[in-house]
């Protein structure tokens, strides 16, 4: 069916952001929201993220690649503690 269809500016503005991806056309986007909306397709189900733990030497927290920065830190403080003591 053919039809001119008038759309609110925040419904165009979905559509042009779905669009601009490039993998779907025109009249596949509007058809499929049509269908997701009138229930006659459901939407795509998303297996949950899930993080696995593994099993460190390193606290929680701490954060290995910044251990440079704790030493300079340490050094600073040491420094300025010998400065102040004399």
């Amino acid at each position: 069916m053919r039809t001119t269809l008038t759309l609110d500016p925040d419904i165009a503005q979905h559509l042009r952001q779905e669009l601009a991806s490039g993998k779907k056309t025109f009249k596949e986007v509007v058809n499929e929201r049509l269908r997701l909306g009138f229930g006659l397709k459901k939407a795509k189900q998303r297996t949950p993220f899930r993080v696995k733990a593994h099993s460190s030497a390193y606290q929680p927290g701490i954060d290995p690649t910044k251990f440079n920065q704790l030493v300079d830190e340490l050094e600073v403080e040491e420094f300025i503690r010998k400065s102040q003591s004399r």
